[in-house]
């Protein structure tokens, strides 16, 4: 086995001027601690718009949520390098892209104020629609051997096409789209999500599949070291017990 002390994960956090809505940040802090926890050596380095991005040095990639303008603003520059955001996607390079980043790794977000171009990388659109969906959420996982919590504000609707599929089943909240009942995109090693909170300190154990996605592609079979995750464990069964209280409250 590996000699967990020779094993580096490098997180490239993408546009964090622009894209850093609800405390995304907290993500990093996350991926990074549980490294540490376990020996392996981490660093986030914080890409600008103004840089140019080497994928080919990245392990893990972080987009986090902005407003519309900050939107328009960063896909202007996503769009230089999108060829070799697409190659590093489908070469199975790790994504993790909450809110807005999650709508711009599609085919367009249509707003009120006009269409946003997104970058194509995931077979997936984005509408705006009447009021936001805003509030706690659940979603059972295929991911997670426990529910995934978070908390989701959004105006827009996104959907998915074939070859995408969703991030988990939304137990109680809104989702994509307040309708179809699923929330989020799995494709390949990317994950887009709604889910604010920031979304990994609230759910370990997705947070040590991004570390395991990254690992293994890096140095080939990989098990991670177990944490004690009481005291996140206990926070989710919290949270969970609450919320779907209130759900069958209201059925």
């Amino acid at each position: 086995m590996r000699d967990k002390s020779s094993m580096k994960i490098t997180v490239g956090h993408l546009y964090p001027e622009l894209l850093n809505l609800y405390g995304d940040r907290g993500n990093i802090a996350c991926l990074m601690q549980r490294c540490l926890w376990r020996g392996i050596r981490a660093e986030t380095i914080e890409l600008n718009t103004e840089e140019d991005i080497d994928f080919t040095k990245l392990d893990i990639v972080l987009l986090g949520g902005g407003s519309d303008r900050e939107q328009m603003l960063v896909c202007r520059r996503l769009k230089k390098i999108q060829e070799k955001f697409r190659d590093y996607v489908e070469n199975n390079g790790v994504v993790i892209a909450v809110c807005g980043g999650y709508q711009l790794l599609g085919k367009y977000y249509q707003t009120d104020e006009g269409l946003i171009e997104g970058l194509n990388l995931l077979d997936i659109y984005t509408e705006q629609g009447e009021g936001r969906l805003i509030g706690n959420i659940i979603l059972d996982s295929e991911l997670s051997d426990i529910p995934v919590v978070g908390f989701e504000n959004h105006g827009g609707r996104t959907f998915l096409n074939e070859g995408c599929r969703p991030f988990g089943k939304v137990l109680y909240g809104a989702g994509n789209d307040g309708k179809s009942g699923y929330e989020g995109v799995i494709y390949k090693n990317v994950i887009g999500t709604y889910l604010h909170g920031p979304l990994l300190p609230k759910n370990s154990r997705i947070c040590d599949y991004l570390l395991e996605r990254a690992l293994e592609r890096k140095y080939g079979s990989v098990q991670l070291e177990k944490l004690d995750d009481w005291l996140e464990i206990s926070a989710n069964k919290y949270i969970f017990k609450r919320f779907m209280k209130r759900r069958r409250i209201a059925v």
